[in-house]
């Protein structure tokens, strides 16, 4: 077989998901992704999911040799999922995607043409919306600034407008432009970027894995972009919904990793405490909230 025979083989992209209970949306999230005339492999992680949502995928698409289903056996998170499945990925443009996520006709081809044409780009993000169309908060946002946070606690929003964690209320960019961070939901990236960054951290199990990822691609001088014309449809917190407080306690303690490895060292001691008291505060308010709520069922 010659080298031009062996790299036309070889896929353009790999699309990476990790699953966890996902349902009949695992499905819909692959039939979508392989709705492509684009060279694809699809490697799912499943996170230990106990219900059918392997069975029918294996069911829909069984036979076919670009689809690789690893089963971990147990709920690895989703960074360290995530590292296995890019480990074992061939293609050198790396698309991690959520199970609940469904890729709308010409996005990876979008997504898939930036990267080629933009040689500095690390990673790449596209519009991210609700099955309503609605664009979501995490879509288009900047990095946490822990005063951003107090403003938030303190709902003092009205006079600093501005300490704002989400751009959506801003005009939609009619051009691919540079973010600080994109939504986890979808994120393209470029394999020399992942070899010069490295994996996902993995002393996050849910949230703010994303986000750290972002900060460390800046650092070492890849662009993140947004593309406005390529959108995914997100069905957010369809795999979240079983454990509501667990959730909310690996989201808690993921900003507080992301806050003591970036940014503590640039406050004071006090204001340093101050924010990780903030950060638990909020978690054991939206925890009592749930109780309550379960105990009024």
């Amino acid at each position: 077989m010659s080298a031009t025979d062996e790299h036309q083989k070889q896929p353009q992209i790999s699309i990476l998901i990790v699953n966890y209970n996902a349902g009949a949306l695992l499905t819909a999230c692959v039939t979508a992704a392989f709705n492509t005339a684009l060279r694809v492999e699809i490697l799912v992680g499943d996170n230990g999911s106990h219900d059918d949502s392997l069975d029918q995928l294996r069911a829909r698409f069984g036979t076919d040799s670009r689809l690789v289903v690893l089963e971990n056996g147990v709920n690895l998170g989703f960074a360290a999922a995530h590292n296995r499945l890019l480990s074992l990925a061939k293609a050198p443009a790396l698309l991690l995607l959520n199970p609940d996520c469904l890729l709308t006709f010409g996005t990876l081809e979008r997504l898939l043409a930036f990267l080629h044409t933009t040689p500095n780009a690390g990673m790449i993000g596209c519009i991210v919306r609700d099955p309503d169309g609605r664009e979501q908060v995490a879509s288009r946002r900047v990095i946490p600034d822990p005063r951003i946070g107090v403003v938030k606690m303190l709902r003092l929003e009205r006079w600093w407008p501005q300490a704002t964690l989400n751009l959506t209320a801003q005009p939609l960019p009619t051009a691919p432009q540079r973010v600080a961070a994109i939504s986890g939901a979808l994120m393209l990236v470029r394999r020399a970027a992942l070899n010069d960054v490295g994996m996902l951290d993995d002393g996050y199990f849910l949230h703010c894995e994303d986000l750290d990822w972002c900060v460390r691609f800046a650092r070492a001088n890849w662009d993140i972009y947004l593309i406005p014309d390529a959108t995914v449809i997100h069905h957010k917190g369809s795999c979240s919904t079983e454990h509501p407080i667990r959730v909310e306690w690996h989201k808690h303690r993921g900003m507080v990793r992301f806050f003591r490895k970036f940014q503590q060292q640039d406050y004071s001691r006090l204001f340093g405490w101050l924010v990780l008291f903030g950060i638990w505060l909020h978690f054991a308010v939206i925890a009592l909230f749930h109780a309550v709520r379960n105990r009024n069922k």
